[in-house]
């Protein structure tokens, strides 16, 4: 294995008064994983109410106009990471050093403010999905997110018998933020008495990397044809009768994953007709 990189942390710092953004909510805290990904957390509506899994429009102020020197709001849609109980809401991203957002976003402080529509949507939820007993989350790079959120939430091991969490990443370093919340689980005291003591014991964790060396490498397709994943995980291939997938990732991948589940039988499903499988179409790594 390699070393991991570093993980830096801001603390929280007093909550500003009087919000100067439209739908503002202040900044608590901010940790960098490396040089392209980081997280945040920021205060939470009182009146927002959302499902585990589902997305928002968050964002900041873009720069003034030259001519008329008025600023439009810059927003992306961003995956809640924190789970619906929480009382703060928790986002994972990408760092963009020349996107319209992310080269601003990635600077932000404990206290700084940042837009947030508070009306959350989304697929990657368990309304859209039939009873079953193993629960696949696929996931590469920031498309952790709302898995962070469900892995957090007490009705994905209240449904499932067995969840099995897929990362893959280009560098381990990139690994950091999903290997830590799985670990934290265990010594999570109010999600195990509310769950059940153990209940993480019902995890299976397949990080993998596609570029720097780690542990095991490749990408999670080539290691599912291959039939590779499923010896590692000692566990049998997809089957309609008891698997159902959330898929969330690159949309090269998503595309890809969408098509080997439909060829081991799976359906997709949606809010209104809940199936198989299910895919984030609104996340692009």
């Amino acid at each position: 294995m390699t070393e991991q990189s570093p993980v830096t942390q801001a603390q929280a710092q007093p909550v500003k008064a009087a919000p100067a953004l439209p739908d503002a909510q202040t900044v608590t805290q901010v940790k960098h994983y490396t040089d392209r990904l980081f997280s945040f957390r920021c205060t939470r509506p009182a009146s927002m109410r959302f499902r585990s899994g589902e997305f928002v429009m968050i964002g900041l102020m873009g720069d003034a106009d030259p001519k008329t020197g008025k600023q439009k709001p810059l927003l992306r849609a961003y995956s809640i990471a924190s789970p619906s109980w929480d009382e703060e809401l928790e986002f994972y991203s990408i760092k963009v050093q020349d996107g319209p957002l992310t080269s601003k976003l990635q600077h932000i402080q404990p206290g700084d403010e940042l837009i947030l529509r508070p009306k959350p949507v989304g697929t990657l939820v368990h309304d859209a999905l039939l009873p079953g007993k193993r629960l696949w989350f696929f996931a590469t790079g920031t498309g952790f997110a709302p898995f962070a959120s469900l892995l957090r939430e007490p009705q994905t091991y209240e449904d499932y018998d067995e969840i099995v969490i897929t990362h893959t990443c280009r560098e381990a370093g990139e690994l950091t933020y999903g290997r830590e919340l799985i670990e934290s689980l265990k010594d999570d005291e109010l999600l195990n008495e509310v769950i059940g003591e153990g209940f993480w014991k019902k995890i299976r964790y397949y990080p993998t990397t596609t570029r720097e060396e780690s542990a095991k490498m490749g990408r999670i397709t080539d290691l599912m044809r291959s039939g590779e994943a499923f010896t590692d995980l000692e566990c049998t291939p997809l089957n309609p009768e008891t698997d159902r997938a959330m898929i969330c990732g690159n949309l090269a991948f998503n595309l890809e994953l969408k098509e080997m589940l439909e060829g081991y039988g799976l359906e997709e499903g949606a809010n209104s007709k809940p199936a198989h499988y299910v895919v984030e179409k609104a996340f692009l790594d």
